[in-house]
């Protein structure tokens, strides 16, 4: 298979490594430096694209795929609010398309056990809830789209909350005075050198359940977005990552 990288940064050379040792190639790599280089034509030299750039210009990267028919993989996270807009046009057109707050395998395991956990929690009210997310300090949205994946699913299967608020907390400062009891906490924190730690935190005055995930490396997301291209290839449609791992698990 042949890859574009829209996104050069620690993500897009670690994506890199993992294609070309699952044997891919690497036909177009773009960053900053060389925008002049994202032509249609350079795109059509691809099978699939794999994008990880910035907020800002995920959505552009995204439309010069399509407008190439070049099916992408998008991982970047913070333009989400044009997702209805992407959605139409692969319909549309028959354009492929998939994207996910996160492509780790573990991270998926820990979206769908978070919402059963949540299911459980409605026969509990005397538990709170709120989510804690830790990333490097490079990180540019906050919260992290993992952190309002993780959120909507609680919200979705547990009555008790109805929308999420953010906090964004230097130096771990308690920061729920204002937080109203239908709303579900998320505290960020960005400290240098961590790729990502989530956890959900169910605190009642007799005890507390933390599920939490930890990510050691960026080696999770990278290979989650390889396989995600290789699934992806042959395909038309809008999908989310949720597609690919039901898919996998539906035919074991």
């Amino acid at each position: 298979m042949k890859i574009a990288l829209l996104g050069y940064g620690k993500m897009g050379k670690i994506i890199e490594k993992i294609a070309i040792d699952r044997k891919h190639e690497i036909v177009l790599k773009i960053d900053q430096d060389n925008l002049s280089e994202l032509t249609k034509e350079n795109l059509q030299r691809a099978d699939v694209a794999i994008e990880f750039s910035t907020p800002h210009t995920a959505l552009s990267n995204i439309n010069n795929c399509l407008d190439a028919g070049v099916p992408i993989v998008v991982g970047t996270t913070g333009w989400l609010n044009d997702i209805p807009v992407i959605k139409q046009r692969c319909e549309d057109e028959g354009l492929a398309f998939i994207y996910g707050t996160n492509f780790s395998v573990g991270v998926n395991i820990f979206f769908h056990v978070n919402k059963m956990l949540a299911k459980i929690m409605n026969g509990y009210n005397y538990y709170d809830v709120q989510v804690e997310e830790i990333h490097h300090t490079q990180k540019l949205d906050s919260p992290s789209g993992t952190a309002i994946t993780i959120a909507e699913g609680i919200i979705n299967n547990l009555d008790a909350k109805q929308e999420w608020v953010n906090v964004l907390t230097a130096e771990g400062l308690e920061a729920t005075d204002n937080v109203k009891a239908d709303e579900l906490l998320i505290e960020s924190y960005r400290i240098d050198s961590v790729p990502g730690t989530h956890t959900v935190i169910y605190d009642s005055e007799v005890d507390s359940i933390e599920f939490k995930h930890t990510a050691h490396n960026r080696n999770g997301f990278a290979l989650g977005a390889v396989m995600a291209a290789e699934w992806i290839q042959n395909r038309k449609g809008f999908y989310s990552v949720e597609d690919m791992f039901d898919f996998t698990l539906n035919n074991k």
